[in-house]
């Protein structure tokens, strides 16, 4: 892909990045105030996401290496540029997937680890192998605590720790309580997370050579977006469970004998009970449509954690999809983790075949047509509402493509924005019915214009077949 100049207004610190809507909520920036001795925390704001809070003067400069750490400032380094300097001696470099040395898909042999998952249970083998064999004193993850929040991060340093983190979490976490103990704790640390969490994880460590030193594992997680506490709330309401009722959720409740992507919503509750529901009788159902996205996440162009050691996904193929026990595709980049996952293949713990970056990008088709075909669409008509902050990205501001694309991308941003407000305002009103009847509609016509699902749909499809239509 190729590199873009850097044109853009310095972002002095934290509020920049918010006031532009780039905040991911990762943490990085609280961490580092909190070891300069300021008083900062991470909070969920009004549409349940987490943000940066701390005195005005600090939100204005934050940390002094802010511009060169914060993931979407437009200062710091790229996905490309930090894989050039991590993985210079990597086999193979591809535009959609990144430096590699090896990809694979299959799943854990292993007894355990392919049950617990959510797909087929790498994450949790990869993170487990690393303490078992002495690589690391303690995996950064996200798991269930016992507090406000269903999720945080965590530092796990036995095998029975890491269980409790196994499967996806959609949920806002951040990592300044993590990094923070990295930081004052002698030791060895591997760090599991999303793209932008593990891109914000490299940067700190360009910046701190104590971070560097200890830091010496990372391990990534494809992404399609972040969610806010939304998703779960929303899901309570149409389930009619009070959400002060809920005490733990799987949002990829695993059955064997159903295809992996028919996603089922499971809640434990307070007095015992479980109540649950497949995603798709749920108005949120449609994972890219976009409800509750994080706004920053409009401006990422990594699916597939090109920083990452290793990462890992979901095979979104047949037969793949189809496999209800869950099936991961795994992207490869540093030799230490090359010499482990050949070696539990050959002992037959590990049951992997060798794919290309061809196989791989067909997997995460839609997300990386959408970070990149969507990506230079929006900005292309978002420029402006980032104010002084401009996104710099590795694609083009491009408008070339068809109208009917054009609609699916103004809609799925159009979804993320109003489902935050308008869940915003029935949250408020204690009228749930406001925001549902809104979601549902809106999600007939994403459809509609994604699918060509129903009347309006073929009506679509017949003006998109039209002579002359672009």
């Amino acid at each position: 892909m190729p590199e873009r100049r850097l044109e853009h207004a310095n972002p002095a610190g934290p509020d920049a990045i918010l006031r532009a809507r780039l905040c991911i909520g990762c943490g990085s920036c609280a961490a580092q105030g909190r070891l300069d001795a300021h008083r900062v925390d991470m909070a969920l704001d009004r549409y349940g996401e987490l943000r940066p809070r701390g005195a005005p003067a600090w939100l204005r400069e934050g940390p002094a290496a802010f511009a060169r750490t914060c993931p979407f400032s437009p200062a710091a380094a790229n996905e490309s540029q930090l894989a050039d300097d991590l993985f210079a001696d990597t086999a193979h470099a591809d535009g959609e997937v990144g430096r590699f040395r090896a990809a694979y898909v299959g799943h854990v042999a292993e007894p355990g680890f392919r049950e617990r998952g959510s797909s087929g249970g790498m994450v949790s083998w990869t993170a487990n192998e690393l303490l078992r064999t002495g690589a690391v004193d303690a995996v950064a993850h996200v798991a269930p605590p016992d507090g406000e929040r269903l999720f945080r991060y965590r530092l796990s340093r036995t095998s029975d720790e890491l269980a409790a983190g196994a499967k996806s979490r959609y949920y806002p976490v951040e990592m300044s309580e993590v990094l923070e103990t990295i930081r004052r704790e002698p030791g060895r640390y591997a760090v599991v997370g999303v793209p932008c969490f593990v891109k914000a994880v490299q940067l700190l460590r360009r910046e701190d050579p104590v971070m560097r030193e200890r830091i010496v594992a990372t391990l990534g997680l494809f992404c399609g977006h972040m969610k806010s506490t939304r998703l779960i709330e929303s899901f309570a309401v149409q389930m009619g469970v009070p959400m002060a009722e809920v005490r733990g959720v799987d949002f990829r409740l695993k059955n064997a004998q159903r295809p992996a992507n028919w996603y089922t919503a499971h809640f434990e509750l307070r007095d015992g009970r479980t109540v649950q529901r497949d995603w798709f009788h749920l108005a949120e159902g449609d994972w890219g449509s976009g409800f509750f996205q994080n706004e920053a996440c409009n401006f990422c162009d990594d699916v597939v954690s090109e920083t990452a050691d290793i990462a890992f996904g979901d095979a979104w193929l047949e037969p793949y999809t189809s496999d209800g026990r869950g099936t991961n595709v795994v992207i490869v980049r540093s030799a230490r983790m090359q010499a482990m996952v050949a070696r539990a293949i050959d002992e037959g713990r590990l049951a992997l075949a060798p794919v290309d970056a061809a196989f791989v990008a067909r997997t995460q088709a839609a997300g990386l047509r959408h970070r990149r075909e969507g990506l230079a669409y929006r900005l292309s008509w978002q420029r402006a509402r980032a104010g002084s902050v401009r996104p710099v990205k590795r694609v083009q501001a491009d408008t070339g493509i068809a109208w009917q694309r054009k609609l699916v991308y103004r809609t799925r941003a159009a979804i993320s924005t109003w489902s935050r407000r308008l869940f915003a305002v029935s949250r408020v009103a204690r009228a749930p019915w406001l925001y549902l009847g809104w979601a549902r509609a809106a999600l007939a016509l994403y459809h509609a214009l994604a699918y060509s699902r129903g009347k309006l749909g073929a009506w679509f499809a017949r003006i998109a077949r039209t002579p002359g239509s672009t």
